[in-house]
């Protein structure tokens, strides 16, 4: 297996044994697995955060950790410290729960800026310094944390330069009526059923395949046009003070080509762009003060820059438009 289109479906087969719909944030999490990403999965309590991220590094064949993030929780507690060991009349490293392959940080807004902060460096250049000690994380490496949008109490705000460190915010939302009765339904068959027991889909060579594929796939110049176009909007919008950064422009070029290759193309449209503008900018967003007021949401933002900015016509040799004109109906 090596084709992404083949890992996305084998992960997305394997975990869907357990969960019901969701389909979205297994499709996000394959995309960053694929492009060095990492997710924040935002959602009210019970709606299957925490298992979505356990079940996708099951399926993927990943070592996954837990980190439950609480304001008590220090950056040693996250990347690791050197431990005297009386015995040995040395000090040994204790490495920490940053050193898997899956860290799901759960409640991240939880702990305060400097714990979310011993995160940073291992986000962006997948390594952690420990007392002046660099050391490389394993391969490959991504952080998926959670959030509660509706509880207040006791939590801290992600600094901008981490929000703008996901990939992707992507918004869980209450199953509807029929999801929910399957769920129902499922675990009355099986009710002692859980993560560890969906199998492992895909290995780490898999993975490496799968990543050589997605970097090969082509990008149309007018595609490169339209995420500035998109990007750009979001910092001259009224209702915004800080819009998308460079990191966001690079998070559409790379998902944009993920997204394109677990659905059979090697070629990017620019339906990829639009699908993943949500996701990649909505959480990088900072409002104006007349804005936040007023109860925006960037989402509705974000949507409104697509809504205005010109969507380009995009092919390859002759069969510019009829080649793409159904893809992603």
């Amino acid at each position: 297996m090596s084709a992404p289109e083949e890992v996305y479906e084998a992960i997305l087969d394997e975990t869907s044994q357990l969960l019901v719909g969701n389909e979205d944030a297994i499709e996000a999490l394959t995309i960053a697995l694929l492009t060095n990403g990492h997710v924040l999965l935002e959602g009210v309590p019970g709606v299957a955060k925490t298992t979505i991220a356990n079940l996708f590094a099951h399926a993927a064949n990943l070592d996954y950790q837990r980190i439950q993030m609480t304001p008590d929780v220090l950056p040693a507690d996250i990347t690791g410290t050197h431990i005297y060991r009386e015995n040995l009349g040395e000090f040994d490293l204790q490495r920490g729960p940053v050193f898997s392959n899956v860290v799901l940080a759960d409640e991240i807004n939880r702990a305060t800026p400097k714990t979310q902060s011993a995160l940073l460096e291992a986000m962006e250049e997948g390594q952690v310094t420990i007392e002046g000690e660099t050391l490389k994380l394993p391969y490959p490496f991504m952080v998926v944390a959670t959030q509660n949008p509706i509880e207040y109490e006791g939590t801290f705000n992600l600094p901008e330069a981490q929000r703008d460190r996901f990939q992707f915010k992507v918004v869980v939302d209450i199953p509807d009526r029929a999801d929910e009765r399957e769920i129902l339904e499922r675990f009355d068959r099986s009710p002692s059923l859980k993560p560890s027991d969906i199998s492992n889909v895909i290995d780490d060579a898999d993975i490496g395949e799968a990543r050589q594929v997605v970097t090969s796939v082509h990008v149309d110049d007018k595609v490169f046009d339209y995420i500035l176009d998109l990007v750009g909007a979001t910092r001259t919008h009224a209702a915004v003070d800080f819009g998308a950064s460079p990191r966001a422009s690079l998070a559409f070029l790379r998902a944009g080509k993920a997204a394109a290759a677990i659905r059979g193309r090697d070629y990017v449209i620019p339906d990829d762009v639009k699908r993943l503008a949500p996701i990649i900018m909505s959480h990088r967003l900072v409002l104006g003060t007349e804005a936040d007021i007023s109860g925006r949401d960037p989402r509705d933002v974000v949507e409104e820059v697509v809504d205005t900015v010109p969507t380009p016509e995009v092919g390859l040799g002759e069969s510019t438009t009829s080649s793409v004109a159904g893809d992603d109906d």
